[in-house]
């Protein structure tokens, strides 16, 4: 606990019931920050997930879900936590046609109806439920009609956006916004994109402090330099081209990249596929450098400050490697211009050789961020004025 931070420790009570609402699953192995959160809630009260926009389409778009396709529509318990993926014919989407936003409407009006009695008895069991960025907001009518004293959170892990949502959504958010009683940012870079201010808190991502003892032995064998890169978004492969030819000292280590191996990569990158997020502490925690290859700079700035991978590389105090727009201020970054090979070689020279020492940021745990959502008003750093 950030002692400064705190103006006073007051845990939530633990008679709540909290209902989370979000377009991932909770038993899903790739985690999001609405895990670690859910996962925190646990330990705090009956928890509940229900995953949402889940339907026969989803088949045709590589949902991260489809593995638990076979239990959808059931309840089950995972870890603690009651969970729900409710599976539709259909389910509503962003048709990007101007044309057909009426139907898209439709679609969106009929699913907010919430035309499922689980759902309907998760939320008038909960006395807090919590929203995730995405289609969970236009449910807001349908807990105040079915459950109307309960405390409704939005954790804006996403700007509507960035995410590219129907403007049913937009327009939906943009009405009730405002009677949100507490809408938690991760970013402050994110305040432009929410149409209320009263009830703005500002509580970034964290991590669990946990996993530094969980994440021996090394797995690298033998001695020399590893650089590791984990996840999938806008997963940049022309970097791992660029680097690995100009430094064959150096071992690539790629993980999750939702990539096949590309044909120009040196001997020195191994790519591995999709692992579970607790295998990933090891590759990370005894590399030298950690990289985050995104192939655009046409990224919103708040993830800057809500990458995931790049909190962890802070937290394990490692360089990080990453193009210059996401580099931006940060001490323990060293950006690169995408697609330019002296670029790159400059930043992988500057990471292994600083010319000061790393300053890390501290990363708060998961406890702390899911306190700071629940009781803002006894921490003084989640003011957005701070």
């Amino acid at each position: 606990m950030n002692s400064q931070a705190a103006v006073k420790e007051q845990p939530s009570t633990a008679t709540d019931n909290f209902l989370v609402l979000s377009a991932h699953d909770y038993r899903s192995p790739r985690k999001a920050s609405i895990h670690f959160i859910t996962n925190e809630l646990a330990k705090r009260g009956p928890t509940r997930f229900f995953s949402l926009r889940y339907s026969m389409l989803s088949r045709y778009t590589a949902d991260p879900r489809l593995s638990l396709d076979d239990q959808a529509n059931r309840i089950a318990t995972h870890q603690g936590v009651e969970c729900y993926l409710w599976k539709t014919m259909i389910h509503p989407f962003n048709t990007r046609r101007s044309w057909l936003r009426p139907a898209e409407s439709i679609m969106y009006r009929w699913y907010s109806q919430g035309r499922n009695n689980v759902l309907r008895q998760w939320i008038k069991d909960a006395t807090v439920i919590l929203l995730e960025s995405g289609v969970a907001p236009v449910f807001f009518d349908l807990i105040k009609q079915l459950n109307p004293s309960a405390k409704i959170l939005y954790r804006a892990s996403d700007s509507l956006e960035a995410i590219n949502v129907a403007e049913y959504v937009n327009d939906a958010f943009a009405r009730i916004a405002g009677d949100i009683n507490t809408i938690a940012l991760p970013s402050r870079a994110l305040v432009d994109s929410i149409p209320s201010r009263h009830n703005l808190i500002f509580v970034p991502h964290g991590i669990d402090h946990s996993v530094a003892e969980k994440a021996d032995p090394s797995p690298y064998e033998g001695e020399g330099i590893h650089a590791v890169s984990v996840g999938s978004m806008l997963f940049d492969p022309s970097f791992f081209v660029l680097a690995s030819k100009r430094f064959p000292q150096i071992h690539f280590h790629v993980i999750g990249s939702g990539h096949p191996r590309h044909p120009e990569y040196g001997d020195n990158v191994t790519v591995y596929g999709e692992m579970p997020f607790a295998q990933t502490l090891r590759y990370i925690k005894h590399a030298r450098i950690g990289i985050a290859p995104y192939s655009s700079t046409n990224l919103p700035a708040y993830l800057r400050d809500t990458s995931l991978k790049l909190i962890q590389y802070e937290f394990f105090k490692l360089p990080a490697i990453c193009p210059t727009f996401i580099a931006a201020d940060y001490p323990t970054r060293f950006g690169y211009e995408i697609g330019d090979g002296d670029s790159i070689e400059q930043a992988i020279n500057r990471a292994l050789s600083p010319v000061q020492p790393l300053v890390t940021r501290q990363v708060l745990s998961w406890g702390e961020v899911t306190e700071r959502m629940l009781t803002p008003q006894f921490f003084r750093d989640t003011e957005m004025t701070a």
